[in-house]
């Protein structure tokens, strides 16, 4: 089966219909409760617009999900349909094996030039967090490398045929390294392929969570019979989280990774949350954790531990903010990542004042990519890309 619309896209036009997205939220899950299998067993399918199930499915990334626990759940599905859903879940896992081949080899060869590397999300977060490589669709490699090791990490991967995407200066490389998170790589299998990450987000989001400290307390894990670092259960809540809410929780799947998240480590490896509350707390992001719960909880009807639902207590803006994006997530909202509403809602994330401020000064004076596009300096005078930039927001307000 093909992509039915590109992982990390959103249709513009497209607005899910009221019983298909309830029918993905309770797809949304590994393990599911004796209430949702209920649910799903006694859900009237004739009434289901089956394109627009599977299109839904696919623009928030639950199509596996969805295919596999209705094929083993729900009564009565149409031949044609389980024939669809059957080859979207072995075309995801094909796809998957390749990427999680791939994966090892990139980190033998990280391991021969002594490079430490945290791969998370794709084949790690599959394996770990759904069991089955399967259920996770992604579409490419993420890499957490520390910033020093940029440079190192860029030649080892063109040992093995990977070259960046764009080709900036090195100039403009060294400015990117101060104040972006990413660089992306192709190969001769596809673009975009592999993103080799030295922050989680960009510098101008305020949320200093460093690499170094991630890799310094990474722990191991096994993905497609390979031992690889992983980060600890406490940093892969946050890291999750703070994905989530940069996209402003724009796709179901994001809730169902925290979801399994939390269950997943609800047994013998459970988290610290007294350890990841203080770190939430330190970096100013403990309100997006308690939107994110709240979402897991009355998005998903997920259960909760008892210090998440604490967290969500913890700040009344909690369940005002989660309501406007369940209701934005529902009606398939889009924004303008670039926009003066997109800006203002990630201020109304952060708890603290103090954050909000460095928020906006470091909004207003950190160049992007655009900006850097926009006009060609010389590095000396580097400088005045934040005049650029304040010039570009200023035009994008008004």
């Amino acid at each position: 089966m093909t992509e039915l619309l590109p992982p990390s896209s959103m249709s513009s036009t497209a607005r899910p219909r009221a019983d298909e997205f309830v029918l993905l939220c309770v797809l949304a899950g590994v393990e599911l409760s004796p209430e949702r299998l209920d649910r799903i067993a006694n859900w009237d399918l004739a009434a289901l617009d089956w394109s627009e199930v599977l299109r839904f499915a696919e623009q928030h990334g639950v199509l596996p999900l969805a295919a596999r626990n209705l094929m083993e759940h729900a009564r009565g599905l149409p031949p044609e349909v389980e024939r669809t859903l059957r080859s979207a879940y072995e075309t995801n896992l094909r796809r998957s094996l390749w990427f999680t081949a791939e994966l090892a080899r990139i980190m033998e060869q990280f391991e021969r030039g002594q490079l430490r590397a945290i791969p998370y999300k794709g084949p790690a977060l599959a394996q770990s967090l759904y069991r089955d490589l399967g259920l996770r669709s992604f579409v490419d490699l993420d890499f957490l490398v520390s910033p020093a090791d940029f440079e190192r990490a860029k030649r080892a991967l063109a040992g093995i045929g990977y070259r960046p995407s764009a080709d900036p200066t090195p100039a403009i490389e060294r400015l990117w390294l101060r104040t972006g998170y990413e660089c992306s790589f192709d190969s001769a299998a596809g673009k975009h392929l592999v993103e080799l990450q030295w922050a989680l987000i960009p510098h101008f989001y305020a949320v200093d969570l460093g690499v170094e400290d991630l890799l310094a307390r990474a722990g191991r894990t096994v993905v497609g019979g390979r031992e690889v670092p992983c980060l600890s259960p406490e940093d892969s809540l946050l890291v999750l989280c703070l994905h989530a809410a940069k996209h402003l929780w724009t796709r179901l799947i994001w809730l169902a990774d925290i979801a399994e998240t939390l269950r997943s480590h609800s047994g013998t490896q459970t988290i610290d949350y007294s350890l990841m509350l203080s770190r939430a707390r330190a970096l100013g992001i403990a309100r997006i954790l308690g939107v994110s719960f709240w979402l897991v909880e009355n998005v998903l009807h997920a259960e909760l531990p008892k210090p998440a639902k604490e967290m969500i207590a913890a700040d009344q803006r909690v369940p005002v903010l989660g309501s406007e994006f369940a209701e934005r997530l529902a009606r398939g909202a889009n924004y303008d990542f670039e926009s003066t509403e997109y800006f203002l809602l990630i201020m109304k994330l952060r708890e603290r004042r103090g954050d909000r401020w460095r928020y906006l000064w470091r909004l207003v004076w950190t160049p992007g990519p655009g900006d850097i596009a926009a006009v060609r300096l010389p590095e000396a005078l580097f400088p005045l890309y934040r005049i650029v930039r304040m010039g570009r927001l200023v035009g994008k307000c008004f």
